[in-house]
């Protein structure tokens, strides 16, 4: 399955809901092509940072259709493929109150396997405590190497602040800072706005 996701900075609150506004409403009213599947629309915490996540059962769809499409909904797309996902045991069957996107800087595709590994298994080694409030999280490796994504789903921005401020956030960290050719961009906490699955 192919992911892409695109996210573009807005100087207020105001201009970022008039952006997701006319991005939902291009997309509700366009007749998607067979391969895209779902797409998902979000809003920033600060409200200053939109993004956009399509799942598309091909690549060759996405980019044409939003070539058709006007203003933000065309915005420029990273293309990912979903490398991993974590689920911890236990972990809460609700919809999510955030969603959490962390990004880095990767020299090509075995440091992006090595630095999802090293956070699946740092997270993962911590037990329920430092899992608490997370519901997934889902590791994104762009196809050109140079990317990974952290789609993590939360309870609530509360449970994610909670994680930050325990030391599996800090080892976690200090893991991933140690790899070579691996560069944290650092994350966004975002709110869904609108999600749409194929008609």
């Amino acid at each position: 399955m192919a992911v892409f996701v695109s996210h573009w900075y807005t100087p207020d609150r105001t201009t970022a809901l008039k952006d997701l506004d006319e991005v939902t409403a291009q997309w509700e009213t366009a007749e998607w092509p067979d391969d895209i599947l779902s797409f998902s629309s979000y809003l920033s915490d600060a409200g200053d940072t939109v993004l956009t996540y399509a799942q598309c059962a091909s690549a060759t769809a996405y980019r044409p259709f939003t070539r058709s499409l006007a203003g933000a909904a065309c915005a420029e797309a990273v293309e990912y493929r979903l490398h991993r996902s974590f689920v911890p045991a236990g972990a809460a069957a609700e919809p999510p109150g955030c969603m959490v996107a962390a990004s880095f800087d990767t020299d090509g595709p075995l440091r992006q396997r090595h630095v999802i590994e090293e956070i699946i298994g740092t997270v993962g080694r911590e037990g329920p405590y430092a899992q608490d409030g997370l519901l997934g999280t889902h590791f994104h490796s762009s196809v050109d190497g140079t990317r990974v994504l952290n789609y993590a789903e939360w309870t609530s921005d509360e449970a994610h602040e909670t994680f930050l401020r325990d030391a599996c956030s800090g080892r976690a960290r200090a893991a991933y800072e140690a790899i070579p050719g691996v560069r944290p961009i650092g994350y966004t906490r975002y709110h869904l706005h609108h999600s749409a699955v194929r008609p």
